[in-house]
């Protein structure tokens, strides 16, 4: 999936439609430069992902779904399939996001399911994992990275678009940033489970992107607040272009 480096924005339940194609066509504007060396993704809410691809023109932007389920079809009430996604021209799905996992039970299972159907229907995957922070004050971080990796890597057939994105969740919204040697030392675990670009996600900005992203088992960023501003979210992509 990624050239050198993927910076990718998750809006969360921000950004209606008319806000979305304005932001994506603005981005793609802001960041010609930085597309020629890193791939450049948005992941608006479900609502406003066919105005992003309006957006995103014939831009490098991708955009990409922030979950999808996993049948094709069926009575699953609120939730998108992936040929759903592909029809509306998105090119990519985040599955087992932390506040997926938390707030609406999301399992290992599920998110290795769910990565499967992605894939299956052609769609790239940015498969999230992460540690709580009580699972980190007990030195639990590996074996917690061990499990949720390890669902992923047996359930998928072969590694082609895919990537990990690595989430401390205690870093995630709260302005709290994994210290380098902590990120380093979780990328390698991953990377060591399973061979495919690793991307740090926890409160991800532009005065701390460039430190992070030049880190040897960084592979990009899954950018939250940040990503909401077209000149904070490019900052983050100039960052992104200048360690790729």
């Amino acid at each position: 999936m990624a050239i050198a480096q993927l910076i990718a924005g998750n809006w969360k339940m921000f950004k209606g439609p008319a806000q979305a194609r304005s932001f994506v066509a603005a981005l793609a504007d802001a960041t010609v430069e930085q597309a020629e060396s890193l791939d450049i993704v948005v992941c608006p809410p479900a609502v406003s992902l066919a105005a992003a691809v309006d957006g995103a023109g014939a831009s490098r932007t991708q955009i990409f779904g922030q979950n999808v389920h996993w049948a094709e079809s069926g009575a699953f009430t609120g939730e998108v399939s992936g040929s759903m996604l592909r029809e509306l021209g998105v090119s990519g799905a985040i599955v087992g996001h932390s506040e997926r996992r938390q707030l609406f039970g999301e399992t290992d299972e599920t998110t290795a399911a769910r990565m499967v159907a992605a894939r299956g229907v052609g769609l790239q995957v940015i498969a999230c994992v992460g540690e709580l922070e009580a699972e980190r004050e007990a030195g639990e971080t590996e074996r917690v990275l061990e499990r949720q990796v390890g669902a992923i890597a047996e359930a998928a057939d072969g590694l082609e678009g895919l990537v990990v994105a690595y989430e401390p969740i205690w870093a995630i919204g709260t302005g709290r940033t994994a210290t380098l040697e902590q990120a380093q030392e979780a990328h390698a675990v991953i990377k060591r489970l399973l061979p495919v670009p690793v991307l740090y996600g926890g409160s991800v900005k532009p005065d701390n992107a460039a430190e992070l992203l030049a880190l040897p088992d960084v592979d990009g960023a899954l950018v939250g607040g940040a990503s909401l501003d077209v000149d904070s979210f490019a900052a983050v992509c100039t960052a992104g272009a200048r360690a790729a």
